[in-house]
Formats: structure tokens, C-alpha cells, sequence
């Protein structure tokens, strides 16, 4: 009853959001509602956990509308500056064909984004930057939201593994038990547990930009064609290869930390060179959207995203220079050797115990990707010789996208608090994701390794988060197959394979990738699209547990 019970948040949004596709400003407050009601009167835990839960999910709403805005302050800023109109010429002149050009900024630039920063800043980068080049907005949030998928294991350099997974089973006697057997030390199981991940990741990954290219050519061509897409299928595999195998080499030499961030620059160096030589293209005429008068009505944002020519003369490098300068600043800020990243987080504030629980919460403003984008939009004033009436329409139009998507975050959030932090109540109950999945592995059995990726997805259909959703079921996932006879490396990094896999349904990460492109209110039409691929990406990792594990 506890694993049913435990259900109803996540159904009432597969109800609402995807099934009726009410906006998510009106799904996510019922759903939490149905998560507050459930933790007072079935979990019984006390009225004051509710409340400290759903204020650190306020807390952290805000740290998401903060990177939104900084997202979409600088996509306006480049509109204005002509930035972005001299950026969709350079991408034509590599090739006007938008399947390549998805390839190219969707699933390799958004990668070294993923790799560099993680925590959904693909989506704040990418989606803009495709609305701009020309891509229908719909189009734009589904690609930028179907790539993350293989590079989040290895985001935000390491961290779903680094601190996901080594939190999840750090000091657990089980644990430390099996290293002792094995003769290895923690680190060294974690950095193990990280090359199975790439390892299983390289195989559904494979098909992730083909699977980008067919979507598109699908819902968002003039034909709806799968096979306009699959025609590129050759070029696809290839783009995929340039960035997984570079991928699981640094995984099983580096460690966690720059499978991702490498594999991608790795990637971008081989496959721009190939496009502008047509390499295993396609010899017919480059593929397009239909003329913008006959765009469906859902695939188009509620804002003006017109692109303003420049103003002065830009060189392709110059229009660049802020994306690159947010990519370098990412990295810079996010390598622990260079010793910037304590300067950054020393700045910070926040409680340990909200209305005297174990619940808190902690804002480092400096450190979140938003004070970067602020940081490059107002650099981009200088190096583009902006008028200072540009740059106050950017902030006009940043601000209002902002309002819009406040309302669903400022449930969805907090929901996901309350979920995760359901445990120690009056019941005896684990914490509704712990219980949920302790029903689900009584049910599976020795099938387990096939259903551990789906619990890792919808831990990160939840928490929005590959990271917390391995700090909740990691232990969880190792003392499952120590009960099945599993091999417990393989079925945590299942975990971690469905955890990165759940981010493209994640719920407030498509209300973000809607916002930056002022397209909120449609975010059950994203996910019902993109549900196609997780579900595809899980099945196959969980064939891979199956016959490995």
C-alpha cells in the first residue's frame, strides 16, 4: 500500500500534465498537494517537516529562475546585439541542413555545456541558441531536452557520480564490507562504478542524435517523415561515435570527472570538419523546417523571438565570444585544482535546521551558472558596442519570461521536497522514493537489473536531479543485488544510467527549457514526446543489466 500510496505525486502529474496536457502551472500545485497530504496523514510526519520541505523547494525555485533568467537575459542581449543572426550564418555556412546543425549544438556543444556545468544549463544554452538559428521553439526544448541523457552521468564534472554515488554509499557497512572483500578502497569502487556507466551509456547513447534528427523531421517537417531523418542515419552514428568512445576511453582512464566535458570537444573537433565537407551526407538538397507561416500553433513560443541584424559588424568569432566565455568560465569555476570554486561557494547563506528539523538549505549565488550568464550578458554590452537601449529591452523581455514560468516551479519544487524528505514519520515509513521502490524490487525479483534504470529515471523525474536521485537509491540499488546474487557495480551504475536518462522528463527541467524560449504552458506536449526516449534508453539498459549483471 505504501509503494501505491507513494505512486499518486508522480500519476497525478502523468495525468494531468501528460495525459489531460494541462500546463504545468495547474498540474503541480494538485500534485502538491496530493505529496503534503500523503506525508501528514499516511507518512504521519510532523506538519513542521512539510513546511521546512517545501521551503528549501522555494529556496531552490529560486536558484532555477535565477539561472532561467541569466539564460534568457543573454539569448535577448545576443537578439539585440545581432549576435545571433551572425551565429545563424556562420552554422549555414558549415551547412544550412538543420539535422546536422541539431547535431552539432544539441547533442556535442550541449554535452561540453552538460560537462562543464550539468544541473539543466544545456537546455538554458542550447535551446535558445537553436530558437535563434531558426528552429521552431517546440522543436528547440524537445532536442535541447533529449540529449540529456547520455552526458548527465558526467556532468557538472563528475558530480552525479563524485557526489551522487559515493554519498549514496559512503560509510555503509555493506559497503565497506564488500570493498574489503574485493580489496579495493571507495574511491576506487566509485571509479569503477563510473566506467560501467560510460560503458552502458555508449550503447543507447549511439542512436541519441539519430533519434534527435528523426523526432525533428517527424513532428517538426513539412512531409512528418521518420525517413527524412533516418536518410542521415550514417552521418548520425558517426556524430555519436566521434563523442562516445572518446567518452568511455577518459571514463575508464581519467575517472568521472571529464567523460563528458573531453568526449564532447573530442566530438566537435572531428564532426564540424566532416559537415563542412559533407562527409556521409546525404547528396539531396539540405533538410529544413517548413516556411515559419506554416508552423503548427503548438510549435510556436508566445514571445517575439525575431533576430535583429547587427547593428555594427560582427565576426563570427566576436558573436561566439559570449558562449565561449560562459563555457570557459564553467570550467574554470568548476575544477576544483584551480582553487576558484571555494572563493564562489565561500559566499553563502542558508539554514541547517528549518523550524527545527533536519531540513535545510544552502544558496551560493555566485556559484550557480545564472551569475555567469549575467556576468557575459553585461560583457556582451562592450564587445558588441551595444546601444544601452538594447540591452534595457533584453532585460524587459527576460523579465516577464521569468513570471511566466514562476508558477509551476514554485510547486513542482517544493513537491519533490516534500517527496524525497518523507522519511522518520510517525508510520515507520522509508521516504515515499524508497518505499516506491521497495515495491517495485519485491514485485521484479531476479529480474531486478532490467527495472534498476527505470527507478533511477524516476528518481530523476522527481528530484530533477541524476545527483539526488543517486544519493536516494544507490544503497538502495547495492543491497538489492547483494540479495539477488547481482554483481553490485553493474546494477548502482544502472542507476546512474536511468538517473541521467530520467532528466529528459524531468518536469521542471522542460518548464525550464520552456521558459528560456517563453514557450510555458506546453510542457505535457514536451514530455510526452520525450518519455518515447527515456523509455527506450531504460529498456535498453536494462537489457544490458540483465545479461551482464
Amino acid at each position: 500500500m505504501s509503494s501505491l500510496l507513494a505512486l499518486l505525486p508522480i500519476a497525478v502529474v502523468g495525468v494531468f500534465l501528460v495525459g489531460l496536457r494541462w500546463p504545468a502551472s495547474k498540474a503541480m500545485p494538485l500534485s502538491f498537494i496530493t505529496a503534503a497530504l500523503l506525508a501528514l496523514f499516511y507518512w504521519q510526519i510532523p506538519g513542521a517537516q512539510v513546511a521546512a520541505a517545501s521551503v528549501r523547494g522555494l529556496m531552490i525555485c529560486l536558484q532555477l529562475l535565477f539561472i532561467i533568467f541569466g539564460a534568457v537575459l543573454l539569448l535577448n542581449t545576443l537578439r539585440e546585439s545581432g549576435g545571433l543572426a551572425t551565429i545563424r550564418n556562420g552554422f549555414t555556412a558549415i551547412t544550412p541542413d538543420r539535422r546536422v546543425q541539431v547535431i552539432i549544438i544539441a547533442w556535442l556543444f550541449g554535452a561540453f555545456i552538460e560537462g562543464s556545468a550539468g544541473f539543466g544549463t544545456p537546455a538554458a544554452v542550447c535551446v535558445p541558441l537553436l530558437v535563434g538559428l531558426g528552429f521552431p521553439p517546440m522543436a528547440a526544448v524537445v532536442a535541447g531536452m533529449m540529449i540529456q541523457s547520455t552526458p548527465v552521468s558526467f556532468g557538472a564534472v563528475g558530480t552525479p557520480i563524485l557526489v551522487g554515488v559515493n554519498t549514496g554509499l559512503g560509510g555503509a557497512p555493506q559497503v565497506e564490507a564488500f570493498n574489503a572483500i574485493q580489496g579495493i578502497t571507495q574511491a576506487g569502487l566509485v571509479d569503477s562504478i563510473g566506467a560501467q556507466v560510460a560503458m552502458i551509456h555508449a550503447v543507447p547513447g549511439t542512436l541519441i542524435p539519430l533519434l534527435v534528427v528523426c523526432f525533428m523531421t517527424r513532428f517538426f517537417g513539412a512531409n512528418r517523415s521518420f525517413r527524412e531523418g533516418l536518410s542521415i542515419w550514417k552521418f548520425a552514428i558517426f556524430s555519436a561515435f566521434a563523442m562516445t568512445i572518446p567518452y568511455v576511453i577518459i571514463a575508464r582512464t581519467l575517472g568521472p570527472e571529464f567523460p563528458s566535458l573531453l568526449g564532447s570537444l573530442v566530438g566537435l573537433a572531428i564532426v564540424i570538419p566532416a559537415a563542412k565537407r559533407g562527409f556521409l551526407l546525404p547528396k539531396n538538397a539540405a533538410w529544413d523546417f517548413p516556411p515559419r507561416e506554416g508552423w503548427l500553433a503548438d510549435w510556436q513560443s508566445d514571445s517575439d523571438l525575431k533576430i535583429a541584424e547587427p547593428t555594427t559588424q560582427l565576426s563570427l568569432f566576436k558573436a561566439w565570444l559570449p558562449y565561449l566565455l560562459i563555457a570557459a568560465l564553467l570550467v574554470i569555476t568548476r575544477l576544483p585544482f584551480l582553487g576558484i570554486k571555494p572563493l564562489l561557494t565561500g559566499v553563502a547563506f542558508g539554514s541547517s535546521g528549518l523550524f527545527g528539523t533536519n531540513v535545510g538549505f544552502s544558496l551560493q549565488p555566485l556559484y550557480l551558472p545564472g551569475s555567469i550568464f549575467l556576468l557575459v550578458s553585461v560583457i556582451t554590452v562592450w564587445l558588441h558596442r551595444m546601444p544601452t537601449g538594447g540591452f534595457g529591452r533584453a532585460l524587459s523581455q527576460s523579465g516577464k519570461m521569468i513570471v511566466s514560468a514562476s508558477t509551476a516551479l514554485v510547486f513542482a519544487v517544493p513537491m519533490v521536497q516534500v517527496f524525497i524528505n518523507s522519511n522518520g514519520g510517525a508510520a515507520g515509513l522509508e521516504s515515499m522514493p524508497v518505499e516506491l521502490a521497495g515495491g517495485v524490487a519485491n514485485l521484479a525479483g531476479s529480474a531486478w537489473p532490467f527495472f534498476a534504470p527505470f527507478i533511477g529515471g524516476i528518481g530523476a523525474f522527481v528530484a530533477g536531479s541524476n545527483t539526488i536521485s543517486n544519493m536516494m537509491f544507490s544503497l538502495f540499488q547495492f543491497e538489492v543485488a547483494q540479495r539477488i546474487d547481482a554483481l553490485p557495480r553493474i546494477i548502482v551504475a544502472l542507476q546512474a544510467v536511468g538517473g541521467a536518462a530520467g532528466n529528459v522528463i524531468c518536469v521542471h527541467n522542460v518548464v525550464a527549457a520552456s521558459a528560456v524560449v517563453g514557450m510555458v504552458g506546453r510542457e505535457g506536449d514536451v514530455i510526452r514526446k520525450t518519455v518515447l526516449v527515456f523509455l527506450y534508453y531504460a529498456t535498453v539498459a536494462g537489457i544490458i543489466g540483465l545479461i551482464f549483471a
